[in-house]
């Protein structure tokens, strides 16, 4: 009785959001179809704050999934963009969502949403800067 209930539920709170998961989804194709991809290496600088706070930003933003992370940080290493740029902006490609944050808020709530998005951007960043100084080392 009751997981037929849950289920229920389930099936209705889904229902409901569905509407904004495909605008979001639209969105986010939108985004990473209308950045050209020359904007990138005109953008990162070469500087550990800099590039770490612009590739959160810009990842922040683009969203994507982490099976397509691999093929884009290759890419994003071929033309030169720096490892800590890289970091930066893959972590915050799959943990921040500003695209998604409206399926998120309708989902979670706005307080956690935003504060979740707000300490991911500012973690990516430290992960960033961290993981390129650590790996300097070896």
């Amino acid at each position: 009785m009751k997981a037929n209930k849950a289920l229920k539920q389930t099936a209705g709170a889904i229902i409901m959001s569905f509407p904004t998961l495909v605008g979001v989804l639209l969105l986010t194709s939108f985004a990473i179809v209308a950045i050209p991809h020359d904007f990138y290496t005109r953008v990162f600088v070469d500087n550990y704050f800099v590039d770490s706070f612009v590739g959160a930003v810009v990842g922040s933003v683009a969203a994507g999934n982490p099976m397509t992370s691999f093929v884009f940080a290759g890419e994003m290493t071929a033309r030169g963009i720096s490892m800590v740029a890289i970091t930066a902006f893959l972590v915050t490609w799959v943990t921040v969502g500003v695209v998604q944050l409206p399926a998120e808020i309708e989902a979670m709530g706005a307080k956690y949403a935003i504060v979740r998005n707000v300490v991911g951007f500012f973690s990516a960043i430290i992960i960033a800067i961290v993981t390129v100084f650590i790996m300097s080392f070896i």
